[in-house]
């Protein structure tokens, strides 16, 4: 996580934005006043997004959480789906 200022964001911006967007940094823009904002890729955005969305439904998100159990246990099958059929 990086934390910079204003100013020198507004200076940099398009670097500040490759930097969230190429390195998945999150930027902390600071501000004298307060109200300090955040930069972010937009695919971190939606991962955060999507984590919430799944988190907010315990009925999901305990079967995911099993089915990653089954995976990790060895318990996983393979299956190929033939559309011929």
């Amino acid at each position: 996580m990086l934390a910079a200022n204003f100013s020198t964001v507004r200076k940099n911006f398009k670097g500040y934005c490759d930097t969230a967007n190429n390195d998945l940094e999150t930027v902390i823009i600071t501000r004298k006043e307060g109200g300090n904002a955040v930069l972010m890729s937009e695919a971190e955005y939606n991962n955060i997004m999507e984590n919430l969305f799944v988190r907010s439904n315990k009925e999901t998100y305990s079967r995911l959480k099993e089915s990653i159990n089954q995976l990790e246990q060895g318990q996983a099958a393979i299956r190929n789906i033939d559309n011929d059929e």
